[in-house]
């Protein structure tokens, strides 16, 4: 396994990010679905970085600088069948030493409130992710559980 930066609009992963949005869109009412395709995530200021086993995309995330220069986290995700590899750990390292490269002081996140993100809500929490108020364009929402982490 290997992480590197690409383009999210490279064709080897149109499949992992067609994954992570129709399970987001199944885990979140539609006005509550935060989650970026390939190409707003090819917009300028998003960094994107993929794990490939054997030249297939396993799991992926990205940073996106915001207006204030702190980060937000988007598009966390590891294909099912490679959960509880330590995939995830990775790339969130990848993703906080490229915001600390970058000055960033602190990373944000935005994920669900549903069950089904819990275990993305504990994931965060043991790598040092507190509770915060929305940030940088989101609103309240019940949907919604807003997080950071200075760095």
């Amino acid at each position: 396994m290997h992480i590197r930066e690409v383009s999210p609009t490279d064709a080897e992963l149109q499949d992992l990010i067609a994954r992570h949005l129709d399970l987001m869109r199944a885990s979140s009412p539609a006005c509550s679905v935060h989650a970026m395709d390939a190409d707003s995530l090819a917009e300028a200021g998003v960094r994107f970085f993929a794990a490939f086993e054997d030249g297939v995309a396993i799991a992926m995330g990205a940073l996106k600088r915001l207006s204030d220069g702190t980060g937000e986290l988007k598009s966390m995700h590891v294909h099912v069948d490679r959960r509880g590899a330590g995939l995830a750990d990775a790339i969130l390292e990848r993703l906080v030493v490229s915001a600390q490269d970058a000055g960033m002081p602190r990373i944000s996140l935005e994920t669900g409130s549903q069950d089904a993100f819990a275990p993305a809500r504990a994931f965060y929490t043991r790598h040092g992710f507190a509770l915060c108020a929305p940030f940088e364009g989101y609103v309240e929402d019940p949907n919604s559980v807003f997080m950071t982490r200075v760095l």
